[in-house]
């Protein structure tokens, strides 16, 4: 690595999808989608933001300084989500249950304990599918999938699905975005933020609902 690229790989924030996108471009969507899905380190990563901020700067009315190709967009979040889940799978097989008790992450553990809900609630195909769709949620299942032994054609079968459904859909969400409304990147920061509001939605309704069965319970009891 040159000076040049250190001293840029230094100045990225990593918890900002425009800073990513401008400092690594296609590359570092399967990076981050790579890390996010498949390493419990990755589980802070800004999945949802990167993916439709992506799509936004692709469309041909925003006037940025960056501007990406829909394909090489598309293939990347694909090749990295995927590939991701896959791997967080299968050290999930090899140890993910050991892995999480090492970790002092509070939120990894929240994760864990929804993921399980998830399966439990769902069974295997819905759950692994609805993960996709919700925060630090979607980097825990995989892993927990692999230590539950799910069955590897079910659970490959469903992520990739889900895989797909997500980051397609969240691409072409922002690239349609970006298309139908001119200099949409002015208000870019706003709209990050409302994808982030948006796609913690579920994890809300999950803690509601989990509240509300430990009450019942308590009551019951």
């Amino acid at each position: 690595m040159s000076a040049a690229q250190f001293a840029v790989a230094q100045a990225v924030n990593v918890l900002d999808a425009g800073s990513l996108l401008s400092a690594f471009g296609a590359l570092g969507i399967a990076v981050v989608l790579f890390a996010e899905t498949g390493l419990l380190v990755g589980f802070f990563l800004p999945g949802d933001s990167l993916l439709f901020t992506a799509g936004l700067l692709c469309a041909g009315g925003t006037h940025g300084s960056v501007h990406l190709a829909l394909p090489q967009v598309l293939a990347a979040a694909v090749a990295g989500a995927l590939v991701g889940a896959q791997t967080g799978y299968w050290i999930g097989r090899r140890g993910g249950r050991a892995l999480l008790a090492h970790s002092r992450a509070r939120r990894l553990h929240e994760g864990a304990a929804r993921a399980e809900g998830l399966l439990a609630r769902y069974g295997h195909a819905k759950a692994v599918v609805l993960a996709r769709f919700v925060p630090v949620v979607r980097t825990v299942l995989n892993p927990l999938a692999g230590a539950l032994d799910v069955p590897v054609r079910v659970f490959t079968v469903w992520q990739v699905t889900g895989g797909l459904v997500w980051t397609v859909g969240l691409v072409l969400a922002g690239y349609a975005l970006g298309s139908s409304v001119p200099n949409v990147d002015r208000y870019l920061l706003p709209l990050v933020a409302l994808v982030v509001l948006v796609s913690l939605i579920p994890l809300a309704l999950e803690v509601r609902r989990s509240r509300a069965r430990r009450a019942s319970e308590g009551r019951a009891s």
